[in-house]
């Protein structure tokens, strides 16, 4: 059984777990299955906006479709999440994300 196939029934018995979901987009981007990832990432933010690590890579996921004004506004509000959050280590980097994007 592969990692894939691994998450995918855990999450069967846990379907809303975000921390599984965010490892399965992690391991669709490996094997360019973007889309998938995408869907995936968007899932987890729309259902808990605080769970700030998801910006940073649905940001960088963005930037790789050319998608650039999507990912400027996914990595604006992860830091406005991260803000809430009080999470600075995920602030400073979606901050640098958006500046090494928009520069």
């Amino acid at each position: 059984m592969n990692r894939i196939d691994q998450l995918q029934e855990f999450l069967k018995a846990t379907p809303n777990d975000n921390f599984l979901q965010h490892a399965l987009a992690l391991e669709y981007i490996k094997i360019d299955n973007d889309q998938e990832a995408k869907m995936l990432f968007e899932k987890i933010l729309q259902n808990e906006p605080t769970y700030v690590g998801s910006y940073y890579h649905l940001g960088k996921l963005l930037e790789r479709l050319d998608e650039v004004a999507g990912a400027i506004s996914i990595y604006e509000t992860g830091m406005q999440q991260a803000k809430l959050v009080k999470d600075s280590h995920s602030y400073n980097e979606l901050q640098g994300a958006l500046e090494d994007l928009t520069e």
